[in-house]
């Protein structure tokens, strides 16, 4: 069976590798993301999905408008493939491009559909507090993420996880989901159910007032919003900027999902519980764990630091080399 992959994150690396390693698929081309400067040095810098294409001498086409580059879409005729895979592309498919192989065009899903359409499903439903989701393929349309649904896989989330952690699992997820439904689509052997648009909710693109904190927020829902735009949420200490890119809400609903170093303030939670201050102050440093801090309802832990121009600190070393001080305040302009 002749594929075109498409795709560009790590997240599409998995998929495209099961492909290649499966006896009765032939991977025929790449379309990819253009090149992207990053870095200090401003280098140009190949997608995940590129550097796996390359290590495979696959052909790799990397349009900047797939929709209006006609040599990319004279070179997907040509290859006269059965189907075209589309994992995290980044670009929107014309009617021209999805019609042009005879089994049509599958996507692999970061969410069960119809929930959480969009460009970042993983991130809102860890925002939104979800304690499951998983993968879904569909046969594409011209819509975002409305196509017919062929396979679903579920996935539990746990208190800890992150959009790193979380897309990792999927990405394997959906990269054995992805054979399971191509074999399936080829012998006839799937449905194609039509999803239930009024059940649909959206992921939408990450915007930077999104990953500001808001201290009078409650715990959890900080803890949701800081693991789900992991690692990039950010607020003020000291007059100058701070991401918080690991935390732990804490209390009597939370310790059983807890890890056993930080279960073990349950047995001062007597003392802990007690404490208070304003939304953002430090309440209380714990030692070898970190900060912990009031918010609008709850205490929060604070596990992962990092200084405006510094690296990643625990939330205890953050702690030691600052001299952090039990009254100071986050977000406190």
């Amino acid at each position: 069976m002749k594929i075109v992959f498409f795709g560009t994150p790590q997240f599409a690396v998995p998929s495209l590798e099961n492909l290649l390693n499966h006896p009765d698929f032939q991977v025929v081309a790449v379309v990819t993301q253009p090149d992207k400067r990053r870095g200090r040095g401003n280098q140009l810098i190949p997608s995940p999905v590129k550097i796996t294409a390359v290590a495979h001498n696959l052909p790799v086409w990397q349009p900047q408008r797939i929709k209006k580059d006609t040599e990319t879409l004279s070179l997907l005729k040509q290859t006269e493939a059965d189907i075209f895979v589309v994992v995290a592309y980044g670009q929107i498919l014309s009617q021209e491009i999805l019609d042009m192989p005879q089994l049509g065009c599958i996507n692999v899903h970061g969410s069960i559909l119809p929930q959480y359409r969009g460009a970042a499903p993983i991130q809102w439903c860890l925002y939104h507090g979800e304690k499951e989701t998983g993968i879904t393929t569909m046969l594409m349309d011209a819509g975002m993420d409305t196509g017919a649904m062929l396979l679903k896989a579920f996935a539990g989330i746990t208190l800890l996880d992150n959009a790193a952690t979380l897309a990792e699992r999927l990405s394997e997820l959906g990269a054995d989901l992805l054979v399971e439904t191509v074999l399936k689509l080829a012998k006839g052997e799937v449905e194609a159910i039509p999803q239930d648009a009024s059940e649909a909710t959206y992921a939408p693109l990450i915007k930077n007032p999104d990953y500001v904190i808001d201290w009078s927020k409650s715990a959890i829902a900080l803890h949701d919003q800081i693991r789900g735009f992991f690692p990039d949420c950010v607020t003020s200490f000291r007059g100058n900027s701070a991401k918080i890119s690991a935390t732990a809400p804490l209390g009597p609903e939370y310790w059983l999902k807890l890890p056993p170093d930080l279960r073990r303030l349950e047995q001062d939670w007597s003392t802990l519980s007690e404490l208070s201050g304003k939304y953002g102050e430090v309440v209380k440093v714990i030692k070898n764990l970190g900060p912990i801090v009031q918010t609008g309802e709850g205490l929060l832990l604070l596990r992962e630091v990092q200084l405006a121009g510094k690296k990643v600190q625990s939330g205890w070393d953050f702690a030691n080399g600052t001299r952090l001080a039990v009254g100071e305040v986050f977000g406190d302009k």
